[in-house]
């Protein structure tokens, strides 16, 4: 695998930003690591970071390079601070720049596929709510969506944490609850026949579990299909490290 650390001005951030990008390489000569002969442009996997971290910490806890090489995958990791990927009423427009400005900016710095069925999304924590909530608001772009111990539920009481930590700067008060960035709201307007497919899988000491259920209950209730796990482990790169592989296990790449 190709590793770069991408700086770009974003226009809806008003600031450089940066992604980490891994690229498929079709190398045989390294010891331990294998490659894979990806024909055409490869498919993308944007993969997302939780509350208290950034760009390089998937590939600082996990062995995500070693996993995707074989694979022949493309993963974008982009800075997403602590925004929720939301546009924040008091910082900047991080759901602008993961919708729109990011994809145009992968398009035009790497030669990845721009297929539906090319491209995923998956996440953890803060990362897994935003990597569901691009899918259930731009389903067209996605083929497959995962949450990794995500923050399902936003609004209401279940959502204390964001609540008292996360609503003032990015919901500048306001409940998110009913809007675009409540994913209970989204599944109720959602046309389960348009969307991607859509994994959740938590651990059962997390203290987010009671959220995944929460997600997983409404889309039941809507007609949307969610393959959902709950295994032994807490919220922590353990966790994460080990079921990431399984969520790239389960990703609809085309052989």
């Amino acid at each position: 695998m190709a590793l770069l650390t991408c700086h770009f001005f974003s226009e809806a951030l008003g600031v450089s930003t940066a992604a980490t990008v891994l690229l498929p390489e079709s190398a045989r000569g390294q010891i331990g690591m294998g490659g894979a002969d990806v024909e055409g442009p490869p498919p993308v996997l944007y993969l997302l970071h939780g509350l208290s971290d950034d760009e390089t910490i998937w590939t600082r806890r996990t062995s995500i390079e070693r996993y995707v090489a074989e694979r022949g995958l493309a993963v974008v990791m982009p800075r997403g601070g602590r925004s929720m990927y939301a546009d924040e009423v008091h910082g900047g427009g991080y759901w602008t720049f993961l919708s729109q400005e990011l994809p145009r900016a992968v398009q035009q710095f790497f030669r990845v596929s721009d297929r539906r069925e090319d491209t995923f999304v998956a996440g953890l924590s803060m990362g897994g709510y935003g990597a569901m909530k691009w899918a259930l608001r731009e389903p067209w772009r996605f083929a497959a969506a995962a949450s990794l111990s995500g923050a399902l539920v936003v609004g209401g009481e279940r959502a204390r944490f964001v609540r008292d930590e996360l609503v003032p700067h990015v919901w500048g008060g306001a409940d998110p609850a009913g809007t675009d960035d409540d994913l209970l709201a989204l599944l109720d307007r959602a046309d389960p026949a348009t969307l991607p497919a859509l994994y959740a899988t938590c651990g059962a000491q997390d203290d987010l579990l009671d959220t995944q259920h929460a997600f997983v209950e409404r889309a039941a209730a809507r007609g949307v299909d969610v393959e959902a796990h709950v295994h032994p482990g807490d919220h922590d790169w353990a966790f994460w490290d080990e079921h990431i592989v399984n969520v790239l296990d389960w990703l609809p790449l085309r052989r």
